[in-house]
């Protein structure tokens, strides 16, 4: 599913994050040490090598919200930027990290000149965020910064089980 919202296309696919070939920066929903871990965060460490976290050491740890951006080592990407979305009912108040984290992302992006970025569904993996809300806050943010945005072209959502897909396929119907 493709929409254009002002001059960024919006792309939701199904997939795995660490194979996306297709565009310059991939998202990892990382974790406060930026190491291999599970989930999005080990997928994208595989796939880099050990490289990825030995550059990731000199930004340890991270908050919250608060978005890195390092080189994609063996992976198809130019970039990786880590973001550490909200641990749900436990990193307060969860909706305005979960935001700050696509923000801080998208001016990362912005201001190294990427013209394209792929999102895995921050948070709602072991950090519990439920896929409907964080789907919402995820397109709305997108929504919201796009006409801000002067260099990305294309945002893609790369979302890795069928339930995630389907609703980000309709949240987007709906918002979008």
């Amino acid at each position: 599913m493709e929409k254009k919202i002002g001059g960024v296309t919006l792309k939701i696919t199904k997939g795995d994050i660490a194979n996306q070939n297709d565009v310059q920066a991939i998202v990892n929903a990382a974790n406060r040490e930026l190491r291999t871990g599970g989930g999005v965060a080990g997928a994208i460490h595989r796939g880099a090598g050990p490289e990825l976290e030995q550059e990731c050491r000199q930004y340890a740890p991270i908050t919250p919200g608060e978005a890195v951006i390092t080189g994609a080592h063996n992976l198809p990407n130019d970039y990786v930027i880590h973001c550490l979305g909200p641990v749900y009912g436990v990193d307060k108040p969860h909706d305005e990290l979960l935001i700050k984290c696509y923000k801080n992302v998208l001016k990362k992006a912005d201001e190294h000149e990427i013209r394209s970025v792929a999102f895995p569904a921050i948070s709602t993996g072991a950090f519990g965020y439920p896929i409907e809300e964080a789907t919402e806050i995820a397109l709305d943010t997108v929504k919201a910064q796009a006409d801000k945005l002067k260099n990305i072209e294309l945002i893609k959502f790369v979302l890795f089980d069928d339930n995630s897909f389907k609703t980000y396929q309709e949240k987007t119907k709906e918002i979008v």
